[in-house]
């Protein structure tokens, strides 16, 4: 069984999402991050940089993982899915895509934007333009590819489209991205990640583009 430690965020989605599309039994330790439950030296042996998400496989002799394309990585290859060798090194670079652009500038645009709105104009431009082009790269590469890492359905769009379920938190217009906004609906519809997006609040709806 895998314990996820985990708050409600993009992020915490990856994982949620991937234990639903590969089947695992879970149980979620929910984390108050305003209430600094990440700091918690208990945590921090879990996870050393106090992130989240991060997941105890006590399955496999208490394994604990921490950084969310890692755990994606791991549970991939744990249950045999989503990741084909194959096709390892696109799947890899549109997650590590994921990892060190998306979320992170996503992130940023989160903070300035949507969370202190007005506290810098600079911040909200800045990551507003990026945010605007990450949508544009994305919908560019869509136009030749049905999901990230060509034709099949990866961890590399798992760990992708949490970030973009906060769409309405952009006010850039995921309907103007035509093949976007395609993959976005065609991931969805999927089963797994309705209960997945729901793994905290079980009345939550995901967005319409």
């Amino acid at each position: 069984m895998i314990e996820l430690f985990s708050s409600d965020t993009p992020n915490g989605k990856k994982i949620s999402i991937m234990l639903e599309e590969i089947g695992y039994e879970y149980k979620v330790t929910k984390l108050d991050l305003s209430n600094g439950d990440q700091f918690k030296i208990q945590f921090q042996k879990i996870s050393p940089f106090s992130k989240i998400p991060a997941i105890i496989d006590h399955g496999n002799n208490n394994e604990a993982i921490f950084e969310s394309g890692a755990i994606l990585i791991y549970l991939a290859e744990k249950s045999g899915m989503f990741y084909d060798k194959k096709n390892k090194l696109k799947i890899d670079q549109w997650l590590m895509a994921q990892m060190g652009s998306i979320g992170p500038f996503i992130g940023q645009y989160h903070f300035f934007y949507h969370f202190n709105k007005g506290l810098s104009e600079i911040g909200e431009k800045r990551y507003f333009e990026i945010t605007q082009n990450i949508y544009k790269v994305l919908d560019d590469h869509l136009v030749e590819n049905k999901f990230l890492a060509g034709e099949n359905y990866t961890i590399a769009d798992i760990a992708t489209w949490p970030w973009i379920a906060r769409h309405e938190w952009h006010d850039i217009g995921l309907k103007n991205y035509s093949k976007l906004c395609k993959w976005y609906e065609m991931i969805a519809e999927r089963s797994a990640v309705i209960k997945g997006y729901k793994f905290m609040d079980k009345n939550s709806e995901i967005p319409k583009p």
